[in-house]
């Protein structure tokens, strides 16, 4: 078992691995190596070498109800969707309630991070670290990596002929911090994930003109979906995800460009996908269709040249006098303090068992958290992992042979590529629900919904049919929670009690709810008919 463990930064991570770690009762040691908590959601004006940045104005994309630690909901007054401040709040009250700022040694630096001489028999690492001047090195059983991968800037200049000759300024998204002092300017943003179409939106309320410059398009999805709610709630759960997994392929991408097309068109707009059939995870932002629509945003297709002051696009249009060139291009992973051949990065493949544990070492002393990128949130996300590492290290789980894991991660990505493409920036995508349950399966947490039918059939259709939210992986086995079920059949409560600001006199709704749930039951039924139907016409 490995007693002495060493947690690597203190941000979502680093926090979730401390807390799974004092919940099976033992004791470990955090080096961060700012002053603070909080990794990427802790917002400074200033950008810091080795350290995430954001930008004044993020709020997350998934609401609090998807996003919390399974075992202590956020507060109920708090927005469904956070400010980075506000999340970090969260985190603090985290760290408070569970005591967890005592394992940490704030402003200390790992610097490197290495197997001991005798690691073939002691399986040991050497952690060298700095603080106020000073090395130490010491040694610790197992390493849990929470340093994260939105560190180092991702600029393919060597795509953009002509950079060298533009005169205007030209930065990383990573730089960006508020929209104050690029008034009047035309802005060129080049990418279309949720920081790109965030940093347009917001510039655009300033700058003359922000033009969306997109190699592929992309989904945009409102945070609000049906009746008002987190459009999480509603998009994440088991009935919608067995669909996903038992219907055709080209149903469901069928089905799910319906459902992007519900709020616009995306043709109209110029946004619609290259190819539209990827399961890529879609930009959340409310207001890039209306900045669309008042023209103050402009979307344009890849750029092929620069000059001194304008852009050329494929197609052979035309944007002059640009000011600024913001490079919404993603990260690359960095993992300063240890040896390249830990964790590999090649062919677009991480060679990552489960996207955590490099295959090849004797013994899974070694673990990488959050190095995922859900198609939801990665606070539930990491927790699983967390919790599945803790008890991996305390000898209680079991990792299969070398060669076991690595045919996992050869296929893994071969049906990553397949959902999602082979695009640099979806290297960790995955799907959500299947990947949580997954980990859940391997602690031994999953509920198993149809033996509730039988004994607690409210909640079965809750955790079936509700969101796939993270209480659920606390009704049963190792770190089982008493108030999952509570939590669970209160969420509504906490999503509402921001809202409800205003005296309003109650009114009754007919009660459809039951009714689509039935109508859904049906037609997996007649799903299943159809693909059994079909495979015995092919035997």
């Amino acid at each position: 078992m490995a007693k002495k463990v060493v947690v690597i930064g203190a941000g979502v991570s680093g926090l979730i691995s401390l807390k799974c770690r004092v919940d099976e009762g033992l004791e470990p040691t955090c080096f961060e190596k700012t002053e603070d908590i909080g990794g990427l959601w802790r917002f400074k004006e200033n950008v810091e070498d080795g350290r995430a940045s954001i930008y004044k104005s993020v709020i997350t994309d998934t609401s609090k109800e998807m996003s919390c630690f399974s075992d202590f909901p956020m507060p109920e007054h708090f927005p469904n969707f956070l400010h980075n401040s506000k999340l970090l709040d969260y985190f603090r009250i985290v760290a408070k309630k569970f005591d967890l700022l005592k394992y940490i040694q704030f402003q200390t630096t790992t610097l490197i991070v290495k197997k001991c001489p005798d690691f073939s028999s002691s399986d040991q690492w050497e952690i060298v670290t700095k603080s106020n001047g000073k090395e130490q090195s010491e040694v610790f059983d197992a390493v849990m990596v929470c340093s994260g991968h939105h560190i180092l800037p991702h600029i393919p200049l060597q795509s953009f002929p002509g950079i060298e000759k533009f005169k205007g300024q030209y930065f990383h998204s990573r730089q960006y911090k508020h929209p104050e002092g690029f008034e009047g300017k035309r802005i060129l943003t080049i990418g279309i994930g949720n920081s790109a179409s965030d940093i347009a939106v917001e510039l655009s309320k300033k700058a003359a003109q922000v033009f969306l410059s997109t190699r592929q398009g992309s989904w945009v999805l409102s945070h609000i979906s049906g009746d008002g709610y987190p459009w999480d709630m509603l998009f994440h759960t088991h009935f919608r995800s067995m669909l996903r997994n038992v219907l055709p392929r080209m149903v469901v991408k069928w089905m799910m460009e319906q459902q992007m097309n519900q709020w616009f068109n995306h043709e109209n707009y110029g946004l619609k996908p290259q190819n539209k059939y990827l399961m890529k995870e879609p930009v959340l932002n409310d207001d890039l269709p209306s900045r669309l629509l008042y023209g103050a945003i402009k979307v344009k297709s890849r750029v092929k040249e620069l000059t001194e002051a304008s852009a050329i696009f494929e197609g052979g249009t035309m944007e002059e006098d640009i000011d600024v060139i913001v490079f919404a291009t993603g990260y690359a992973f960095s993992f300063p303090f240890l040896e390249d051949s830990l964790v590999k990065v090649e062919n677009n493949m991480v060679s990552l068992y489960k996207y955590i544990y490099p295959p090849h070492l004797e013994k899974p002393t070694l673990a990488c958290m959050g190095l995922i990128q859900p198609l939801g949130s990665i606070f539930p996300t990491v927790e699983l992992q967390a919790r599945w590492v803790t008890r991996v290290f305390k000898g209680l789980c079991t990792l299969p042979s070398e060669s076991i894991m690595m045919a996992d991660i050869i296929k893994r990505n071969e049906k990553r590529i397949d959902l999602f493409g082979e695009s640099q920036s979806q290297i960790l995508q995955t799907n959500y629900i299947d990947y949580l349950d997954e980990l859940a399966l391997e602690i031994g947490a999953k509920p198993d919904v149809l033996s509730l039918l039988l004994k607690d059939p409210k909640l079965a259709m809750k955790l079936y049919f509700g969101p796939c939210n993270s209480y659920q992986y606390r009704l049963v086995g190792p770190g089982k929670w008493e108030g999952a079920r509570s939590a669970i059949f209160t969420q509504k409560q906490r999503i509402l009690k921001p809202l409800k600001t205003r005296s309003l006199k109650t009114s009754f709704d007919f009660p459809v709810s039951f009714l689509l749930k039935i109508l859904g039951l049906l037609a997996v039924v007649v799903a299943f008919f159809f693909n059994f139907s079909g495979s015995s016409l092919s035997a």
